[in-house]
């Protein structure tokens, strides 16, 4: 198997990247050209994992096969994950892939390449904490989120039924998918809760964990104190500058103290695969690919990006992990690489635009800051407005791999699912 482009990772910017390569060069030229790899058959819009997470979206429902977008966006698909890299050979591995009892539905396979892009993502990280690998639920792709669902689809069940009528979760880490996975939680309660009788009603207590003195570190002060005090409305204890010490089974330990809980969900730091560090590219502290600002890594025809590349910014730090990074990243390589095979060479360095943030905080609730013009360099939206702006950020990603109809339509079905199905999904 060979291609001219080749992209590993089927995440927010790798697969828009596939799509605008595909689409430039057309239905003749684009699946001879251009293949994404992914170890999974779906693409699922990783800030949705939360949803997921809580029960309040189905995967299924919001899922995009990767072989439909690749026939209406010319470019192939192949299943697999990245198990070796010989860039001097331009050439890669793929693992085997293996069905529930083990059996091989897909062989080892050798992927020859002229450009190839590394878009495999990222990560959580423990900063060694022990027991946090035993005893906390990561959320870092569609399985961990359904693995997830199921576990407090059953914890619900069973508080429902017990003598204390009391489930508690801790969170570790305040960042945004900690903040908007609290706020889910308590939307999926009180779904759950409608469907019980009165002799089975329960609370949640939501704990969030967070080292920093305030929570959504990396947002404008303003946009965490609106997070703060909907969470505090909403009954979710957040405790600031408490370190994890220890994750054990029934909770954590803290230099706060004990913090009891049934359920445990780690949601602290970004830190790629340690793998990286094996494919014979420079790798930095986070087992990220680093790159120029041009996104190309110490290997001749290898660009990496989104979350698994180390990219310096304006400031001299590294770009952040943010989907809206990895799709400024996707529009730039398009360029880039579509230059390159025409042996242009040069061209402008990337560049990061900060466009705003934007925090979910329940069913019609959201808070966040905008970058803009009219009304100066930042502007601050918070309730009903915000929450449907976050929902255009999902729509508009819709919208460049599917095209403004098909993403009208699907958005419609997926109202209406809602309305007749309801928030809660009991999978």
């Amino acid at each position: 198997m060979h291609a001219d482009f080749v992209i590993v990772g089927g995440g927010a910017g790798g697969l828009l990247l596939a799509a605008q390569l595909g689409r430039r060069l057309g239905r003749r030229q684009g699946p001879r050209r251009v293949l994404l790899i992914d170890r999974t058959p779906l693409h699922i819009w990783k800030p949705s994992l939360h949803e997921i997470a809580a029960g309040t979206l189905d995967a299924h429902q919001e899922g995009l096969s990767y072989p439909m977008l690749a026939r209406r966006n010319h470019f192939k698909f192949s299943l697999g994950d990245m198990a070796a890299l010989d860039p001097d050979a331009k050439r890669l591995t793929l693992t085997d892939m293996r069905d529930e009892d083990g059996r091989v539905i897909v062989p080892e396979r050798v992927v020859g390449f002229e450009r190839l892009v590394l878009a495999t993502g990222s990560g959580s990280n423990l900063f060694g904490t022990p027991g946090a690998a035993e005893h906390a639920r990561m959320l870092e792709d569609t399985d961990d989120a359904r693995e997830f669902q199921k576990r407090l689809t059953t914890a619900f069940m069973a508080t429902a039924f017990s003598d204390e009528r009391v489930l508690r979760i801790a969170i570790v880490g305040a960042g945004a998918t900690g903040v908007e996975l609290a706020a889910e939680l308590l939307e999926a309660h009180d779904a759950f809760q409608e469907a019980l009788a009165h002799d089975q009603q329960f609370r949640l207590e939501v704990t969030i964990v967070e080292m920093a003195p305030r929570i959504l570190g990396g947002l404008p002060e303003r946009v965490a104190d609106q997070a703060s005090a909907a969470l505090a409305q909403k009954g979710v204890r957040v405790m600031t500058e408490a370190k994890v010490e220890r994750v054990r089974a029934d909770g954590l330990d803290t230099s706060q103290g004990p913090v009891p809980a049934d359920l445990v969900v780690w949601a602290a730091g970004v830190k790629a695969d340690e793998r990286n560090t094996a494919f014979g590219l420079k790798t930095g502290k986070l087992n990220q690919f680093v790159t120029d600002d041009r996104l190309r890594t110490s290997a001749p025809g290898i660009w990496a990006m989104g979350d698994c590349a180390e990219t310096p910014g304006a400031n001299g730090r590294p770009l952040p992990a943010r989907a809206q990074a990895a799709a400024q990243q996707a529009d730039y390589l398009t360029d880039a690489l579509l230059a390159d095979a025409q042996g242009r060479v040069g061209g402008r360095s990337f560049v990061y635009r900060d466009r705003g943030s934007l925090v979910a905080l329940g069913d019609d609730e959201a808070a966040g800051s905008l970058m803009g013009g009219l009304l100066g360099d930042r502007f601050f939206i918070e309730g009903l407005t915000a929450r449907w702006a976050y929902m255009s950020l999902h729509l508009d990603h819709h919208r460049r791999i599917l095209g403004p109809v098909r993403t009208a339509v699907l958005a419609l079905a997926r109202l209406v699912h809602n309305r007749i199905s309801g928030r809660l999904k009991l999978h």
